[in-house]
């Protein structure tokens, strides 16, 4: 696993591998997820991956996104990882949608945006419809909801879209895109 940290990762070779550890665990504890793949292809991947790219696993990690594999890329073959934990990742909520939406707030500033988050991450809000296949795999966002990629549409005339589990069924709703709520975050893709 030496392979993984180079001179360029902020990662120490001890914090690469106990991520490689807690990725594996919950590969094999969630196999319904990805039944058709192996450990050892993803375990190669990201033996290979940039530094940058195990900073942004790293950093899904630390914001209790719990990431782990949910498909792979029928083009490239890349493993998509994806924020698996059950509510919308703690360390990322109370954050309007964007960048604009967060300038043209005049007061009571969130903390920040959920797309300007993701992209210091280096990764990408989901889509309403990897969400749609996300929630195939699994319950998610019970109790919270996530901030789903808006298409121009939307965010033109300044709305934004979100997702939820709620009885039974998965919601797409919209808000205007400077709202903020506790309960609210967003959930990260990252291809390896």
């Amino acid at each position: 696993m030496k392979n993984a940290a180079t001179s360029g990762s902020r990662l120490s070779q001890e914090q690469i591998e106990q991520l490689l550890y807690t990725l594996q665990t919950r590969f094999e504890k969630n196999k319904q997820r990805h039944p058709a793949i192996k450990w050892s292809e993803v375990q190669d991947r990201l033996i290979a991956a940039t530094p940058e790219k195990l900073q942004s696993l790293f950093e899904m990690e630390e914001t209790e996104g719990e990431p782990d594999v949910a498909w792979q890329d029928s083009q490239t073959g890349a493993f998509a990882f994806i924020d698996c934990a059950p509510e919308s990742p703690k360390g990322r909520r109370s954050l309007c949608y964007d960048p604009e939406a967060l300038e043209s707030r005049k007061e009571h500033k969130p903390k920040g945006s959920a797309v300007g988050m993701a992209a210091e991450m280096g990764i990408r809000i989901l889509t309403e419809e990897e969400y749609q296949k996300l929630q195939q795999s699994g319950e998610f966002d019970l109790k919270t909801s996530s901030w789903l990629t808006t298409p121009a549409e939307v965010r033109s005339p300044g709305g934004a879209i979100f997702g939820d589990r709620r009885f039974g069924r998965v919601f797409t709703y919209h808000n205007g895109a400077e709202s903020y709520y506790g309960a609210r975050g967003f959930r990260g893709l990252l291809l390896i």
